[in-house]
Order: structure tokens, then C-alpha cells, then sequence
């Protein structure tokens, strides 16, 4: 599906200013030493960054929810000759989401989102994409441990009608994991269509604790994405003068909009992931109620934080534990996040949890979870620094024929990423999670302190990571680094990183039928 250009929506403009006015700006500007007028076009940037019109959802407490909250189907497999095998078409569609017609969409087999694909660590799974588009796209296994070839980037398109193997071993800890396009240049506009949906590891340690883990009764997945319509229904994309991207004025979870969820148990577990383009959020419940963090992007946490409020950066995943009472109602909300964040100021409403009249007993969360390795940078091979700016990554946008970084296998290294923007970004990389050493400097809080691939960055703000190249050299095909905001990925703010044995040489190259020359070398 070719789907139509985002829609430009920007604040009105001031009325024009009288030409003696203009004329005596002119003179002005001209004599003003270069560095100032500099610095006069980075404000006024930051100001229309800021102060644009946003789309914004009803505010909290307006909403009445009145659909019960759809739960993604399971992904049927099959073993053949000891291998797991899972099939994805992604498709075009068409989903009513809001009154006035209906909306086209994509999905993976369905109109919207695509199954939740669960697995087994230790096990071999190979998954059979068939491009149903009339497009090119990929599949990136976000979050997931696995080669290079298999990774699903940008360099390994799917053209229209052709089938895709990835086949690896699963080989980590039980994680809420995501999977979604990362087609070059295209991947806010698939992402946004709808392509997306979760990918479940299970272990053996995690399944030998006390925690909610029946699907759809008390473990669900809530995917949280933003999105605003035309009134014929469309979607629209609104880019206006908004630095980060696309916000839309309508909250979608599971592709429900204003859902609500019926809890049968006494504590239910939520896997929540932020899943939009561009929208920060901060998670509460809307009473204060406190609830068990137990898990971040790479799984368990050694033991539960309390909290009353995850944030989450486009990409990110938390699973929390919150117990409930008999036929009590309580409202997920996001609260306006930090301030320095910016993509996303107000508070709304996200879903409503309504618990029936009689609850199923539920155990007490675990007072430890895991057993986790120390973050401990002594052994690190090198040191690298990673400044976001702008759309760009250590002022080089991406291309696809340049490595950024070659690493090691079997080695550590500390990056130090820096948003140098006042404005937000994010940090994902593929393949592997990291440990988050140090936030200006200082150790990082509880609920950042396991296994992570994405976060966010605040404007100024320095994060110190330790990032492990566990296995899986290739000198040929890379995996990526990049803003998470997928409208500044999509604009270049990504780099490419090879993974080789000691003293093997890099062989990375252009791929076929990518011509783009416009970036720097």
C-alpha cells in the first residue's frame, strides 16, 4: 500500500510584518556578527520546536471507555526437523478505529498489528515473511540477540511477493521483545500503518516464579500508539514544525481506541511498550495506586521496583505487576512527562483496568527475580562517544555503504551518548542490551538498572553505556544504532556497527540497488 504524504498541520502564522519593519531587520541582521545570527536561528528553531501546535488527546478524565481492549491472537507454529517455524505476510487492510470510514491500514496476517509470537530460549526458530505489499519492507526483531543477516535493518529488504528465512537460536533471558519494519528512510511511514506487534521469550528461570504469565487471563500485552484521522476516517500525519515527529490527538492500545480490560485475577501483568513514532509517555495509574516494575527491555530485574509512573521512549518496554480489588475501576493514564522530554506535555487517559466482582487469588510478587551480572567496564576494549544532534549522529547522517563502528566479538566497550539538543531523542541499538553505567555522571536509577536496548535521552543529558559484543561476527552485515523517534531515523540520525573476529577486516558493502549518495563518507 502506498500510503498518501503526511498532511502538514502547523500554528498560524503571524500576520506579515510591515516592509519598514522588514527593511529595518535586513540592515540589522547584516550587522550582526555571524556568531549571533547563529545563535539567533538555533533559538528560533527550538522555539518552533516547542511551541508549534501539537496534537494532544482528550485530557485526563474525559474519556469514556467503551471497548473492551483487543488482545492480540497467539502466532501458530510448527516444528519441522527440530526448528520452530512461524509465518508473517504482512498485508494491506482497512480498520474502523473512529466514526466517518474506515481507515486503511497495515498488518501482519490481519488489518492491523500482527500476532504475538512466543518462544523458548535454547530454541532454533526460522520465521517465513511474505511481503504482501506493494511495497518493499522488512522485519526487525527489536530488542532480540541474534545475527546479523537475521537482524531485519535496512539492509535486507523484502521486495513485493518475495518470502524471507530468518533462522536463529534463541539465546537470552525471558524479555518482552517487539517486532516492526526498519525499511531505509520508510519506517515511520510502515510503522505507523500498523506494522507492528510483540515478540515473548520465556526461560526457564523466569517460568519457576510466582508472577502472572497466562496469556490474555492475567498477562497482557498493551501496545500504546498515537495517531489522529482525517474525517474520512484516514490516518493523518501532521508533521507540522514538531522537532520530534508525529503526535496524534487519538490514544490506540491493541488498536482499541478507549478500551477497557476486564481483570479476572488479583494481579495481572502488563507488558507495556511504547509503540509510537514519537510520543514520550509516563505511565500511572490515575488513583496513584504503586505497582511491581519487574521487568525493562532485556527482562527481569533482580528484584521489583515500586513505582507509581514508568516513562517510556518510543521502543521501550516495562512489565508491571499491580494487584486490584473486587470490582474496583482504575484508569492507566500518562502523566505529562518530564519536562525535559518535551514530546508529549499533557496528561490523558490511556485504558481502563475494571476488576470483576469476585478475583481469582493471585501470589505475592517475588522478592527477588534474577540474578544479573555486574556492570563493570574494567575489561572494556575501548571507549566511543555518540553525540544526537539535530538529524544526525556525530554530524554523519546514515549511508548504508559506510561502517560507523567496527567492534570485536567477545568484547565490551563503554559509549558515551550525549543528546546534544535541548530537544528529546532516544538510543536504541540492535543485537545487543546494555547496562546503563551512569546518567551525568551519577548511577542510574533502579528502574533503568538491568538489561536495556533503548532509552531515552533528555536534552544535554549524558548516558554512560557498557555494550557487549557477545557473538555473532560477520563482517559484512551490520546492525544499527539510531534515534528511536522514527521520524529522525528515517531523516539519518543512524549509524551502522560491524561486528568481526580479531584481525578479520571489514567487508561492508552498498546494498544492492542503494544508490544514495547524499551523505557524507
Amino acid at each position: 500500500m502506498t500510503l498518501p504524504p503526511a498532511a502538514v498541520s502547523a500554528a498560524a502564522p503571524p500576520a506579515p510584518p510591515r516592509r519598514r519593519r522588514r527593511r529595518r531587520l535586513v540592515i540589522a541582521l547584516v550587522t550582526i556578527p555571524l556568531a549571533v545570527i547563529v545563535l539567533l536561528v538555533g533559538a528560533a528553531g527550538i522555539w518552533f520546536a516547542t511551541n508549534a501546535v501539537r496534537a494532544t488527546p482528550p485530557p485526563a478524565g474525559t474519556l469514556d471507555f467503551s471497548a473492551p481492549l483487543a488482545v492480540p491472537p497467539l502466532a501458530p507454529s510448527r516444528v519441522e526437523h527440530g526448528v520452530r517455524v512461524f509465518e508473517l505476510t504482512p498485508q494491506e487492510g482497512s480498520s474502523s478505529f473512529v466514526t466517518g470510514g474506515e481507515t486503511p491500514t497495515l498488518g501482519y496476517d490481519g488489518a492491523y498489528l500482527g500476532p504475538t509470537i512466543v518462544a523458548q530460549r535454547g530454541e532454533t526458530v526460522r520465521v517465513d515473511v511474505t511481503n504482501g505489499l506493494s511495497d518493499p519492507t522488512t522485519v526487525h526483531w527489536h530488542g532480540m540477540h541474534l545475527p546479523a543477516a537475521m537482524d531485519g535493518g535496512p539492509s535486507s529488504p523484502i521486495a513485493p511477493g518475495a518470502t524471507w528465512h530468518p533462522e536463529w537460536t534463541i539465546d537470552q533471558p525471558a524479555a518482552t521483545l517487539w517486532y516492526h519494519p526498519h525499511l531505509h528512510e520508510r519506517t515511520r511511514e510502515q510503522v505507523d500503518a500498523g506494522l507492528a506487534g510483540m515478540f515473548l521469550v520465556r526461560d526457564d528461570e523466569e517460568s519457576a516464579l510466582p508472577l502472572p504469565r497466562e496469556y490474555g487471563v492475567d498477562d497482557f500485552p498493551v501496545i500504546v500508539q498515537d495517531r489522529s484521522f482525517h474525517s474520512d476516517g484516514s490516518f493523518a500525519g501532521g508533521l507540522g514544525m514538531q522537532f520530534d515527529g508525529v503526535l496524534g490527538d487519538t490514544i490506540l492500545v491493541n488498536g482499541t481506541v478507549a478500551p477497557y480490560l476486564e481483570v479476572g485475577t488479583e494481579r495481572v501483568r502488563l507488558r507495556l511498550l511504547n509503540g509510537s513514532s514519537a510520543r514520550m509517555y509516563d505511565l500511572a495509574f490515575a488513583d496513584g495506586r504503586p505497582f511491581d516494575l519487574i521487568a525493562t527491555d532485556g527482562g527481569l530485574l533482580e528484584e521489583p521496583v515500586r513505582a507509581t509512573d514508568i516513562p517510556l521512549s518510543p521502543g521501550e518496554r516495562a512489565e508491571i505487576v499491580v494487584a486490584m480489588s473486587p470490582g474496583e475501576r482504575v484508569v492507566l493514564r500518562s502523566q505529562a512527562p518530564d519536562p525535559a522530554l518535551h514530546a508529549g506535555w499533557a496528561a490523558f487517559d490511556v485504558m481502563e483496568l475494571r476488576a470483576a466482582a469476585s478475583l481469582t487469588p493471585s501470589p505475592e510478587v517475588p522478592t527477588r527475580l534474577a540474578s544479573l551480572p555486574a556492570a563493570d567496564d574494567a575489561d572494556a576494549a575501548t571507549e566511543r562517544t555518540f553525540v544526537m544532534s539535530g538529524h544526525s549522529i556525530n554530524d554523519r547522517e546514515m549511508d548504508l555503504g559506510r561502517a560507523d563502528v567496527v567492534a570485536t566479538v567477545g568484547t565490551s566497550e563503554v559509549w558515551t551518548v550525549r543528546n546534544g539538543n535541548p530537544l528529546p531523542h532516544s538510543f536504541h541499538v540492535h543485537d545487543t542490551q546494555f547496562r546503563i553505567l551512569s546518567v551525568d555522571g551519577a548511577p542510574p536509577p533502579p528502574r533503568l538498572a538491568g538489561f536495556k536496548d533503548t532509552i531515552a535521552l533528555e536534552g544535554e543529558r549524558e548516558y554512560r553505556l557498557l555494550v557487549r559484543f557477545e557473538d555473532y561476527a560477520d563482517p559484512t552485515t551490520p546492525y544499527m544504532y539510531h534515534c528511536h523517534l522514527l521520524w529522525h531515523e528515517d531523516q539519518g540520525m543512524m549509524g551502522q556497527f560491524l561486528v568481526v573476529e580479531p584481525a578479520q577486516r571489514p567487508d561492508l558493502k552498498r546494498p544492492e540497488g542503494d544508490t544514495d549518495d547524499r551523505h557524507d563518507h
